[in-house]
């Protein structure tokens, strides 16, 4: 039971990360080294705007929420879209970018841990085991944002835009959707899901300068796993490897986890380098 609960929370965050990097990837095809920054910022954000400004916790979310969203649509347009012409050239800028962010932080905050305050403060009885409210939330959020992105690509006009430059730039450029604003758009709620998830997961896990490593690193071995460009293999990847994980730290050690997203990604790449829906299986 303890590992059915944990793992499905571990797969949340992973699923909310890995689809908006995907998004922003089968859009734009722009592999955005940058997003863990935005899991940081949304994280730091909640932190300043309640422990320092004092802020309700849900504004203080909203607001964290929409800063970081403004943050992706500004380094978008400046600096990425200039160079988006050269794969190099992207992957060079947003690595840039996450480091300058992660300079920043710890200039601003030093390197102490930081504690974001928990929506949810109760516990709750599941099968016998004790979880953090907290936790319950976030899978449920997740759900729920998730469902949302969904609807909105398969039932707006929007999404039917982004939907047109996801399988043909060119195309959708030619009947007249502004690919730009489209671009701008789908980086917003890439850095928006990342931010949430950030928000979320901040009261408990740890909450310092470095903490955009790791998501990228998940991120990036979910969407190989899944295939790039698709969400749907991203949400299965991520609940293949947040179980994963959960297993190999209840049967092993938690030191173990990992390398489980290092295995896979090696794995997937040797075996079948397009993931499980393959590279043209977008949305």
């Amino acid at each position: 039971m303890e590992i059915l609960i944990y793992g499905a929370v571990t797969s949340a965050i992973y699923a909310m990360l890995a689809v908006g990097f995907t998004l922003i990837f089968g859009v734009a095809r722009v592999l955005n080294l940058a997003h863990g920054s935005f899991y940081a910022l949304g994280a730091y954000g909640a932190y300043v705007l309640t422990s320092i400004v004092g802020l309700p916790l849900w504004l203080a979310a909203l607001l964290s929420i929409a800063g970081v969203a403004l943050f992706g649509v500004i380094a978008e347009k400046v600096l990425i879209r200039p160079l988006r012409h050269s794969q190099l050239g992207v992957l060079m800028i947003t690595l840039a970018i996450s480091l300058v962010v992660e300079q920043a932080l710890f200039l601003t905050f030093g390197s102490e841990y930081r504690n974001v305050p928990a929506f949810v403060d109760t516990k709750l009885s599941i099968g016998g085991v004790d979880v953090a409210g907290q936790r319950l939330l976030t899978l449920l959020v997740a759900a729920v944002a998730i469902g949302a992105l969904y609807l909105f690509i398969q039932r707006t006009r929007l999404g039917s835009a982004i939907l047109a430059i996801s399988q043909d730039p060119q195309a959708a450029k030619y009947m007249g959707i502004p690919s730009d604003r489209i671009f701008s758009l789908v980086m917003a709620i890439s850095a928006a899901l990342a931010a949430l998830a950030g928000i979320l997961a901040g009261p408990f896990l740890s909450v310092q300068p470095s903490m955009h490593l790791l998501p990228i690193v998940k991120a990036f071995a979910i969407v190989v796993v899944g295939g790039l460009g698709s969400i749907p293999g991203s949400i299965l990847a991520a609940f293949m490897l947040g179980y994963a994980e959960t297993i190999v730290a209840y049967e092993l050690s938690t030191s173990w986890t990992e390398i489980v997203s290092v295995l896979a990604t090696l794995l997937m790449l040797v075996f079948r380098p397009a993931g499980i829906f393959g590279k043209r299986a977008a949305f």
